[in-house]
């Protein structure tokens, strides 16, 4: 775990290795930019990390209590809200023990930290990547149920994506491990940023075009109601706006910390690349902040969802 003050580790995976000894030292910044670096309390990670850690344990809970909710769609929503509380449970944890063992009420071998933060890693970084897989995963769902509406079900079966979720787990704990083993590998860090590209690129794809559908479905009904501009621009900008806050979220969220990753490749000793590094807090904070936005943005916004959600706290009250 790193020292008081100090930054975490890309995806935690450094911060037991001596400075002098990264794969990636940065040159001291003497006379380099003014940097501007945001610094973010322990505090407000414990406190992001502990509202999305409750959001999504209530998305969960209300998908597994409702059978109506036990199709494809909902379990795919109900893996991205396991992998965002993965992501939530593991900085929260990350950040407590480095609390613990700061103020020395924690104390043990140097060994078994650096086991417990290597756990810590793969928890991370396995998280994030299915994360990532199942915003996908979710897009797919949404574009064959819009244009293949009549095979929907014939084409996304349970059984298919009860495999689908084990590959992508599978897929998710296989790449955390190779990446905390070769995490000093560029190749590896250039393969994570083009996954999210690839991610970013597929997600951008199908809601552009199943926001075309829409609004061609839209521009037949305004033509047969004899009502094609009121109709048609105000759906048009409801679902640019839709589209945009979607995606908006997904780049705002996710592209500063795989920017730090394209970076440490590119420009590793640039003082300008080393203000950006600066900030890798920032990066996760922003991450954690996406792992509360996500059930807002796929979860909460069905009306059935919402009602077992009401029953669920309810029944806990």
């Amino acid at each position: 775990m790193p020292a008081l003050g100090s930054q975490r580790r890309l995806l935690g995976s450094l911060n037991c290795t001596p400075p002098a000894t990264l794969p990636f030292t940065l040159a001291p910044n003497r006379t380099g930019p003014q940097c501007l670096e945001v610094s973010i309390p322990d505090g407000l990670f414990l406190s992001l990390g502990l509202v999305s850690l409750v959001e999504n344990v209530l998305v969960v809970a209300a998908i597994a209590k409702n059978r109506n909710l036990h199709s494809p769609m909902y379990y795919f929503i109900c893996c991205l809200a396991v992998s965002d509380l993965l992501v939530s449970v593991s900085n929260v944890l990350e950040t407590a023990v480095m609390l613990l063992l700061e103020a020395g009420v924690l104390a043990t071998q140097a060994a078994v930290v650096q086991q417990l933060d290597n756990v810590i890693d793969v928890l991370i970084c396995g998280s994030m990547v299915s994360s990532l897989c199942f915003l996908g995963a979710i897009a797919v769902d949404r574009y064959i149920s819009i244009f293949y509406a009549l095979r929907y079900h014939s084409v996304v079966t349970l059984p298919r994506a009860w495999r689908i979720i084990a590959a992508i787990w599978v897929a998710s704990i296989l790449t955390s491990l190779l990446f905390i083993t070769y995490y000093n590998h560029k190749v590896i860090l250039l393969c994570l940023v083009g996954f999210f590209i690839a991610m970013l690129a597929l997600m951008a794809v199908l809601y552009v075009h199943m926001l075309a559908r829409a609004c061609q479905h839209a521009r037949g009904i305004a033509r047969l109601q004899k009502r094609q501009r009121p109709i048609h621009q105000g759906f048009g900008l409801k679902g640019a706006a839709t589209l945009t806050i979607l995606l908006g979220v997904f780049f705002l969220c996710w592209g500063p910390f795989f920017l730090h990753l394209s970076l440490i490749v590119l420009c590793p000793q640039h003082p300008t690349c080393g203000c950006i590094f600066k900030n890798f807090n920032l990066f996760l904070a922003l991450i954690i902040c996406n792992a509360i936005v996500d059930p807002l943005i796929y979860a909460f916004c069905s009306q059935e969802l919402r009602k077992t959600l009401q029953e669920v706290l309810q029944c806990s009250w």
